[in-house]
């Protein structure tokens, strides 16, 4: 599991909604690093669509916060950034230079089904019903996710228009 210091089997609702805003802050934040990756490689298509991603993820983020703040107001977070890493954020290693939009979307899908192993992995370690409920509706929305961008990949055609090795350097030798 991605996270630190974290016990599924005692988190309350108010921390697993930290939680659950947390994934979502930094799924969105890699995907605007990778939108303006790809916006200084000139592949706007795939810089779009990084954005878009970034801009759900944001939507998500401020539903549960707002669900977050109608339940628990202003308490204090017991849940830190510093307990998670990559759960739904893309990883590093996906962003090229020079991606396609069938690359950009790829990247987006392994996310979205890293995002549901995780919450699958930890549902059955959770003991709190309203927990529970919250996770399998997390289950629910990362596949609706999923169901997304597959529609996004199925409207590409079947080509790119250009392939990564186009533009990886030779090796060079030197005298």
């Amino acid at each position: 599991m991605a996270t630190r210091g974290l016990d599924f089997a005692t988190l309350s609702l108010r921390d697993a909604l930290d939680l659950a805003v947390l994934i979502e802050e930094e799924a969105g934040e890699r995907y605007l690093e990778f939108a303006q990756q790809m916006e200084t490689h000139h592949t706007p298509e795939a810089a779009r669509f990084f954005t878009f991603m970034a801009g759900n993820e944001e939507k998500h983020r401020a539903a549960l916060a707002s669900r977050r703040a109608t339940l628990f107001g202003n308490a204090p977070l017991t849940v830190t950034r510093a307990m998670i890493f990559d759960v739904e954020a893309p990883e590093y290693d996906e962003a090229r230079a020079y991606m396609t939009p069938r690359q950009a979307l790829t990247a987006a899908l392994h996310s979205e089904e890293k995002a549901w192993s995780f919450f699958s992995q930890a549902l059955p370690r959770v003991k709190d019903g309203e927990v529970k409920k919250l996770f399998e509706e997390l289950l629910g929305d990362e596949l609706e996710h999923q169901a997304l961008v597959k529609r996004e990949i199925a409207k590409l055609a079947l080509d790119d228009a250009f392939r990564q090795e186009d533009f990886e350097d030779a090796p060079v030798g030197h005298d």
